[in-house]
């Protein structure tokens, strides 16, 4: 059993703790107006927009060392939704593990809607969670975590391929934005 701090309590904050929680183990729901509450998790995920996560850095960050550190995000330009805001040779997940130095980041559930976490299929697939990051150890911790639940984590590859999983999140969004895919859809790697 893992103990898990959900930052963000939104739509994907709430379908990941209880995506959490189906594995058995524990959650905290930590909102805007918890800046003063000790994140205590050894998986703590960033469920907040990309351009929330310098303010949530500066309130846990020293609470984030020796951590997995989920990043979900998608940096994506919320005034024109055309373009990803990272430079082109990095992505969101580089920029946090460069801020969060003694952290261990995955990224992780940038491609999945909260609808297909909830519901853990996606056309008759269970629900896929592809995870980059250059810690080993944590990615399997995320993974049993994920698997717990009876969705499919698979390893993408090191923290490089961020960059690809946010394009990819990116271009599930443009498609469910522009009415060409549901909401309650997602990814799923059929085997």
């Amino acid at each position: 059993m893992t103990h898990i701090s959900i930052i963000g309590t939104g739509n994907m904050g709430q379908a990941l703790a209880g995506l959490a929680g189906k594995g058995g183990n524990t959650v905290e729901l930590i909102g805007s107006s918890d800046a003063d509450k000790a994140v205590t998790g050894d998986i703590v995920v960033l469920a907040v927009p990309y351009p929330a996560v310098e303010q949530v850095i500066a309130q846990h960050g020293a609470q984030l060392a020796g951590k997995v550190v989920v990043d979900i995000t998608n940096p994506l330009n919320f005034e024109t939704f055309d373009s990803l805001t990272v430079p082109a040779d990095s992505s969101a997940a580089a920029e946090i593990a460069t801020a969060l130095p003694d952290s261990r980041v995955v990224k992780a559930f940038n491609t999945n809607f909260a609808g297909a976490l909830a519901t853990g299929t996606v056309g008759g697939q269970p629900t896929t969670v592809l995870l980059a990051g250059d810690d080993a150890d944590a990615k399997a911790v995320l993974a049993g975590v994920i698997s717990a639940a009876g969705l499919r984590a698979v390893d993408a590859g090191g923290l490089k391929r961020a960059r690809e999983l946010e394009a990819v999140g990116f271009l599930q969004l443009t498609l469910a934005v522009g009415e060409k895919i549901s909401w309650t859809g997602g990814f799923a790697l059929a085997q």
